[in-house]
C-alpha cells in the first residue's frame, strides 16, 4: 500500500519522493547540511524545487561540495566559470549571493560557534510541530520566519526573504509542515 504523502509530493518523481520521505523536514544540525540548504533555497528563487532536486549534483560540485570556507575564497574567475556551469541556475545575482552569503555564515559560525547555535535559536532550539490538515492551510511565511530573514539581511545575507527562509526552516526540520494525515508527520513529531 503506497503512504499517504503531503500533497505537494503527490506524484512526484523519485528524486522527489526521496526527498518528501527522507529529508524534508528532518532537523538539520550539521553546518555544511545548513549552508548546503542555505544556497539551494536562494537559487529556487522564482524556480520550482524539483528544477533544484535535479540540478542538486550539479550544485555540489560547483559549489565545493557546499564548503562555506572554499565558496567564501571564490573569485572573478570561479564566478565566471559558474555562469558558464549548465548544471547549475546560472544567474549572476544567485550566484554571487551564495559568495556573500559563505562570507557572512563563516562569520555567524565565528561569532555563535556554529550557524546552527545561531539559526535553531529562532525556534528555540526545538522544531515547531504544526497540526496542518490540509496544503493550503500551511503558511508561506511566519513570525519566526520574518525575524530570521531580518537578521540575516542585517548580517549582509542575501536571497533570504521571509518565504525563502520559511522554506529553509521546512527543508531543514525546524517545523515539522507535513500534513497530519501525510506518514512523516508523526515520524518527525516524535
Amino acid at each position: 500500500m503506497t503512504p499517504v504523502r503531503c500533497a505537494w509530493a503527490q506524484g512526484g518523481d523519485a528524486q522527489y519522493l526521496a526527498y518528501h520521505d527522507h529529508e524534508w523536514g528532518v532537523p538539520v544540525h550539521d553546518d555544511r547540511k545548513l549552508f548546503e540548504f542555505l544556497i539551494l533555497e536562494g537559487a529556487q528563487a522564482g524556480l520550482s524545487w524539483s528544477t533544484i532536486l535535479k540540478k542538486r549534483e550539479g550544485y555540489r560540485a560547483a559549489f565545493a561540495d557546499f564548503d562555506p570556507v572554499r565558496v567564501a575564497a571564490f573569485g572573478e574567475t570561479e564566478t565566471a566559470a559558474l555562469l558558464l556551469n549548465p548544471g547549475i541556475v546560472r544567474n549572476r545575482l544567485k550566484i554571487a549571493a551564495a559568495v556573500t552569503n559563505a562570507r557572512a555564515f563563516l562569520e555567524v559560525q565565528a561569532e555563535f560557534g556554529s550557524f546552527d547555535a545561531w539559526i535553531w535559536r529562532f525556534v528555540d532550539g526545538r522544531p515547531i510541530v504544526n497540526a496542518w490538515r490540509t496544503q493550503s492551510e500551511v503558511p508561506a511565511r511566519t513570525a519566526e520566519s520574518d525575524a530570521l530573514s531580518k537578521d540575516l539581511v542585517r548580517r549582509g545575507f542575501k536571497f533570504v526573504g521571509s518565504t525563502i527562509m520559511y522554506a529553509h526552516m521546512q527543508a531543514t526540520g525546524m517545523v515539522n509542515d507535513h500534513t497530519v494525515d501525510c506518514f512523516r508527520h508523526r515520524a518527525l513529531a516524535a
